[in-house]
C-alpha cells in the first residue's frame, strides 16, 4: 500500500492520487509492513471520502472472502498461500487535524475541492466559522464562486455557525449584504 497509517483514504484524496485500493496483508509488528496476499484498486475520481470508503470496504470484504476461500486445509489448520513482499513507495498517512481541513483561499481550487471532499472543511466569514460540505471546480446552479489562488471554487452546500446545512446561494442571500463577505484563511 502507498499510504500507511491513520488516514490512508483521506491522504489519497488530498494528494490527488488517481487510484487507490485495498490489500489483504499478513500481520507483522510494524505498521502495515506484512506481505500482501491480494490487492484490488479503484479510481479515486471526484468521490467524497464517504463514497470512496464505502467502495473500498466492499472491495476489501470481497477480497478477504476470496483469500480465505482459496486457503488450503492442512490437518486442523488452514494454510494461506505465501504473501508477496510489498513493492513501491510508502508514505505515512497521519491523522488529519483541524488545520488540514482549513480552506486557505490562496491555494489552487483543485486542492481546496479535495479538502471539501474529505469532509470537515471550514473557513471563516466575517470572523464566524463556516463549514463547507460540498463544492465544485466548475459553475453549478445555486453555487457561489469564491476566488482561490488560481480561479474560483464554487461552494454548493455550506453550514454557517449555529445553523443547519444549506445551499450556498441561500446562505449568501441570507447575509443581506451588497459587498462580498470577508473570507478568512
Amino acid at each position: 500500500p502507498r499510504w500507511r497509517g491513520a488516514a490512508p483514504v483521506e491522504w489519497a484524496i488530498l494528494s490527488g492520487d488517481e487510484r487507490t485500493g485495498v490489500c489483504v496483508m499478513a500481520v507483522e509488528e510494524g505498521l502495515d509492513t506484512g506481505g500482501v496476499y491480494a490487492k484490488a484498486e479503484t479510481d479515486v475520481d471526484a468521490k467524497t471520502l464517504g463514497q470512496l470508503r464505502s467502495e473500498l470496504v466492499s472491495m476489501g470484504s470481497a477480497l478477504l472472502v476470496d483469500v480465505l476461500a482459496a486457503a488450503q486445509p492442512n490437518g486442523g489448520e488452514v494454510r494461506l498461500p505465501e504473501p508477496q513482499p510489498q513493492e513501491g513507495e510508502t508514505t505515512y498517512a497521519r491523522k488529519l487535524t483541524a488545520e488540514d481541513r482549513l480552506l486557505r483561499w490562496g491555494r489552487p481550487a483543485v486542492d481546496l475541492e479535495r479538502v471539501v471532499r474529505v469532509g470537515g472543511a471550514t473557513t471563516t466569514v466575517d470572523g464566524r466559522r463556516l463549514k463547507v460540505h460540498a463544492a465544485a471546480l466548475g459553475p453549478v446552479p445555486g453555487g457561489v464562486a469564491v476566488p482561490t489562488g488560481d480561479g474560483p471554487l464554487h461552494l454548493v452546500e455550506v453550514q454557517p455557525e449555529g445553523k443547519r446545512p444549506m445551499a450556498a446561494a441561500d446562505w449568501l442571500r441570507g447575509l443581506r449584504r451588497s459587498d462580498p463577505p470577508l473570507l478568512g484563511t
